[in-house]
């Protein structure tokens, strides 16, 4: 008996590991120390003493069961993109810079081109992003998982001088909220799509014209990263006053989170075109609107809050960044919470 015939197989381990280096090399930055394989990824910090009072900020997730579709499709050079993205995101709402991503891959059996594939995905998030891969995981599980099922997750570690943490605390009456397009479900709400359509190679191969794409790719399609967005507003010299990433719990949960009390955001529905993959969630699987906006993005992966002065400067800065953003509401007297109408 050796570890092999117990299920784990270590060679296929080192060659998984061969064939990602090229992927973990290019999202590399200076302040990355050592080479690729040891035990810890070493990051210098040598920059941050320009700031007055240096922030850590840190983030971490995973695709949620976004991968069942990966797996059905035999797809998986876009799944490791979702995983950065909502790690960095929730590091750039808060106003940091991402600095290094660890991913961590568990798999009932390695088969190390996939292996590979997934980190290729992951890397591409983290040159979006501009962070560095530094290290990860990638761990068998034999009996505990089928073999060709996997779960992907990670964490992102960001800075920011304190002076430039958005917290929502200066939001007030009379600010303007912005939302950023999203690029579809992204990342959360899978669990729903997965009761609303078949997770069948059929299925998902079927072409609808009101997507222009089959549903698979409008499903597969990876979470937007924002991080670019919003270092342009930075650079820009406006100041975000509050920042909200739409993730699991929709509008409802996550708007919120960025107010502080006794106001509330007013969201008005028609004022950016809803991409149709949700009109076609919400038909096929009748599921009313309000349980829509409280599960999916509905087209918007970020909501931000601006003094109404700023607001053109802002779109701007992220239409530079490639982003599409629209004028979708305000801020009012009230009970904290959020209102779409």
């Amino acid at each position: 008996m050796d570890y092999k015939k117990a299920g784990v197989d270590i060679e296929a381990g080192y060659k998984s590991v061969e064939l990602m280096k090229k992927h973990v090399k290019a999202t590399m930055r200076p302040e990355v120390l050592g080479g690729i394989g040891g035990f810890a990824g070493a990051f210098d910090l040598s920059a941050i003493k320009n700031m007055e009072e240096p922030v850590l900020l840190s983030g971490t997730d995973g695709c949620g069961t976004k991968v069942k579709l990966a797996f059905v499709m035999d797809k998986h050079d876009t799944i490791g993109i979702d995983a950065v993205a909502m790690c960095v995101n929730d590091i750039a709402c808060s106003g940091g810079e991402p600095l290094f991503f660890l991913d961590y891959i568990a798999c009932g059996k390695n088969y190390p081109e996939k292996i590979a594939t997934i980190v290729s995905g992951v890397a591409q998030g983290c040159i979006q992003s501009e962070c560095a891969l530094v290290g990860g995981e990638t761990a068998e599980h034999p009996g505990l998982m089928p073999e060709d099922d996997y779960d992907l997750a990670g964490f992102a570690v960001g800075v920011v001088d304190k002076k430039d943490i958005i917290d929502g605390s200066s939001i007030k009456p009379g600010d303007v909220l912005v939302g950023i397009a999203s690029s579809g479900v992204h990342s959360n709400g899978f669990s729903l799509v997965r009761k609303v359509f078949e997770m069948t190679k059929e299925s998902l191969d079927t072409y609808y014209e009101e997507l222009g794409t089959t549903l698979g790719e409008a499903l597969i399609a990876p979470t937007k990263i924002y991080v670019k967005a919003l270092k342009s507003i930075k650079n820009a010299g406006v100041k975000v006053k509050g920042c909200s990433h739409i993730t699991g719990g929709g509008f409802y949960e996550n708007v919120p989170r960025m107010l502080p009390d006794n106001v509330k955001a007013i969201i008005h529905k028609d004022s950016y075109q809803v991409p149709p993959i949700f009109g076609l969630i919400a038909k096929n699987g009748d599921v009313a609107e309000n349980m829509m906006y409280n599960t999916f993005n509905m087209g918007l992966g970020m909501v931000l809050a601006l003094d109404k002065d700023d607001v053109e400067t802002a779109m701007k800065a992220i239409q530079d960044a490639h982003d599409e953003c629209y004028i979708i509401g305000e801020i009012v007297a009230g009970d904290k919470g959020v209102e779409l109408c």
